[in-house]
């Protein structure tokens, strides 16, 4: 498939550990985790695709517009989300679920803007520095380099303190790299040498389009032409996530500039739940990634470590659990009154909004009772 000879990796398939000479000095990062991290790994994978699942469950059953799954990407995302410092910056692009879950960010928030009751969010600053999702295609490129240029003017980049050097986080898939805001995401960060890592989760699929005719050629050497170091690792081993992201931030908050990551992973089911993949991938495919499985591989390697089978019902129960709340919650939500959205558009009252406001209740009123 898509693997190359400078593809990183620590766990094979099977779950057992390789080694190379490529990996050696990531191996500090691996030999440091505790038992206790290891299964919060296993955990975090294990209850987001179990919400990941009930939430597209609630979508076919009309309770969302929409739903953006994840399956298949956990090990990219937990590895690289528990690799970040809680100061550290996050700009995720829309299916970074068990980040945003890592992050402190109540996922049920990603059901609201998906079921049409907000705009689009939450506070930031609330959620562990986890910025909001991003609907168009690479805009969060830009928007994260944005702001590591402005952690580098604030001079919180390069000091040796590490309470204060700080590093920026971009999530965003193959697709996104054939846009603009991307590659001129690319400009700018190697230009100002903005202390930010870049996170490719290449999931092979762009919708319908495969990632070969996006690209002819691997695409963690597109960044090295504007001379962003890159790395390419195995999306589905959350060890190697783990050790080369945060290696990768770990330079950019040193001064060093920006990096790159390409997360080699699988798009398990639909783009979104408005397509079907069956109409454009075949079985052979499918099943070749599905014996890749970021989850059964962690589990072999942690049964291998002595891990107790107490262990492993107990985070399952804990995912069904974790399910069950998010799908009571989701259908006990209410959608909130017309007039909110004129709440926010200013951060002070606003003349504008009042009269908007106004006009919407007066248009309302105007109907045979009202706004019921």
């Amino acid at each position: 498939m898509s693997y190359t000879p400078e593809t990183l990796q620590l766990l094979a398939p099977d779950g057992t550990r390789v080694a190379s000479d490529a990996t050696e000095a990531y191996l500090p990062y691996v030999d440091a985790l505790t038992e206790p991290q290891l299964r919060e790994f296993y955990r975090t994978m294990r209850v987001i695709r179990r919400f990941d699942i009930e939430a597209g469950n609630l979508q076919r059953q009309g309770q969302l517009a929409l739903w953006i799954p994840s399956i298949g990407q956990e090990a990219a995302q937990v590895g690289s989300g528990f690799a970040a410092k809680a100061h550290d910056h996050i700009f995720p692009a829309y299916r970074e679920h068990a980040v945003g879950h890592i992050r402190g960010l109540d996922v049920v928030q990603i059901i609201k803007m998906l079921r049409g009751l907000t705009h689009g969010g939450w506070n930031p600053a609330e959620t562990g520095n986890f910025h909001l999702y991003t609907l168009v295609i690479g805009s969060q490129s830009l928007h994260a380099t944005g702001y590591a240029m402005g952690v580098r003017f604030d001079g919180l980049v390069g000091t040796g303190d590490p309470e204060k050097d700080t590093a920026v986080l971009v999530y965003f898939g193959d697709g996104a790299t054939s846009q603009g805001d991307v590659n001129e995401a690319f400009v700018f960060a190697q230009s100002y040498q903005t202390p930010q890592v870049f996170f490719l989760q290449n999931n092979h699929w762009a919708i319908s389009v495969p990632v070969r005719v996006q690209s002819r050629t691997p695409l963690f050497h597109r960044p090295r032409g504007f001379g962003i170091p890159s790395q390419q690792i195995d999306g589905n081993d959350v060890l190697i996530s783990y050790a080369v992201t945060a290696a990768s931030l770990d330079a950019a908050r040193a001064g060093e500039g920006p990096q790159f990551i390409e997360a080699l992973t699988y798009r398990m089911g639909a783009h979104t739940t408005s397509d079907d993949p069956t109409k454009y991938r075949d079985d052979d495919e499918l099943h070749y990634w599905q014996e890749r499985d970021p989850i059964a591989r962690f589990e072999a390697y942690l049964r291998g470590l002595g891990e107790s089978e107490a262990f492993f019902t107990e985070v399952h129960d804990e995912a069904e659990q974790f399910a069950a709340e998010a799908r009571a919650r989701t259908l006990a939500l209410e959608p909130p009154p017309a007039e909110s959205m004129f709440a926010h558009v200013y951060s002070e009252p606003h003349p504008m909004m009042d009269a908007q406001r106004q006009a919407l209740a007066d248009f309302e009123a105007s109907f045979e009772g009202g706004a019921e």
